[in-house]
């Protein structure tokens, strides 16, 4: 990778604002929770195991400085902290599974000192980090197995090392499929309203040498119709045990698009993506954000001024157009309620 999404620098966390992107690079430094919820909430750092590292991160912060004066306190600080992390945003599951993860590591400290605890949170975090990129690896490795050279693939949002501490998750399938010698191009969809595919995935193609095609969601159909797109590969921010998957808002319409052209719909996400007590994606919470994203977003307005706006940031794909999800453990197909039951259980 041509750049870093984030990175510890001994006393802050370090972000690239990616609102402010492709147009500057501009990094952020997160030197408290405040900061990291904000650049959560604000969608600076986006892309769901982005988010759980931050999120990892943001706990420590909170606590980094405290002057509790025994472990009592420290952990009612703690337990306040990692509360507001949670509440940065709602969908995604790596939030709460960085969250949950610190709260594990907390609960495990046996140590005698407030400075004990501290260097143990932070190391938690850290660990945390390196797990993310390590399961970018894996996921790309069994991946890439999927794709044959000179295939054109489609994906939408941003799923690569912009939404990760390593090198993606649905673009890690890309990225490890060229590196192993095989030709793959990219379409990449807009991703109205927020535009992360225009602002981001393209950027981010481009920067690492990777041939890319930018179309505008509503093309989908039309360009499927071609036969130029050989496969789609999205990531994802929670899956459902029946193998629902939440993603970004048009990713259901881009799967059933794909059934309709017999085109293969893949999901690539790490376990902290999956949330197993959600039986269906119908219980999967869905963000709904402020309609001036679909309003004037970075740009003068384009809709009539006081229209009413719906903007849910996330749509459900059914399990049942997924024709397989990649993991860091392998690849799992239909039906998902027993492979995702093996995968649950490490198999």
């Amino acid at each position: 990778m041509r750049f870093r999404t984030l990175a510890w620098k001994g006393n802050y966390l370090e972000l690239i604002d990616q609102t402010l992107l492709p147009g500057k690079t501009v990094y952020l430094k997160c030197r408290s929770a405040e900061d990291v919820w904000k650049a959560i909430r604000t969608m600076k750092v986006r892309g769901a195991p982005a988010i759980g590292v931050t999120a990892a991160f943001g706990v420590y912060l909170g606590v980094m400085r405290s002057r509790a004066r025994d472990i009592r306190q420290f952990r009612t600080e703690f337990a306040k902290t990692a509360k507001y992390i949670a509440s940065a945003r709602p969908t995604a599951r790596n939030l709460f599974s960085a969250v949950e993860v610190m709260k594990e590591a907390a609960a495990s400290f046996s140590g005698n000192t407030v400075e004990q605890f501290k260097k143990a949170l932070l190391k938690k975090a850290l660990e945390f980090a390196r797990e993310d990129e390590a399961l970018c690896r894996a996921m790309g490795r069994h991946g890439a197995r999927l794709l044959k050279s000179g295939d054109c693939v489609l994906t939408h949002c941003n799923a690569g090392a912009l939404a990760t501490a390593g090198m993606g998750t649905a673009l890690s399938v890309i990225y490890s499929a060229r590196q192993a010698g095989k030709k793959i191009e990219m379409i990449a969809t807009e991703t109205r309203p927020f535009l992360q595919g225009a602002r981001l995935t393209a950027w981010e193609l481009k920067e690492n040498g990777v041939p890319v095609t930018l179309i505008c969601d509503n093309m989908v159909g039309s360009v499927m119709r071609t036969g130029r797109i050989k496969r789609v590969i999205v990531g994802a921010d929670r899956i459902a045990a029946n193998g629902d998957t939440a993603n970004k808002i048009g990713t259901y319409q881009v799967a059933e698009l794909a059934r309709i052209h017999k085109i293969p719909f893949y999901v690539a996400a790490p376990s902290t993506t999956f949330d197993f007590s959600l039986k269906t994606g119908k219980e999967i919470p869905i963000e709904v954000r402020d309609g001036s994203e679909v309003y004037a977003a970075f740009s003068r307005p384009t809709a009539p001024k006081g229209v009413r706006i719906f903007n849910p940031a996330f749509d459900v794909t059914p399990g049942s157009l997924i024709t397989a999800i990649i993991t860091e453990k392998g690849v799992f197909r239909p039906p998902y309620q027993k492979s995702l039951t093996r995968f649950r259980r490490g198999g």
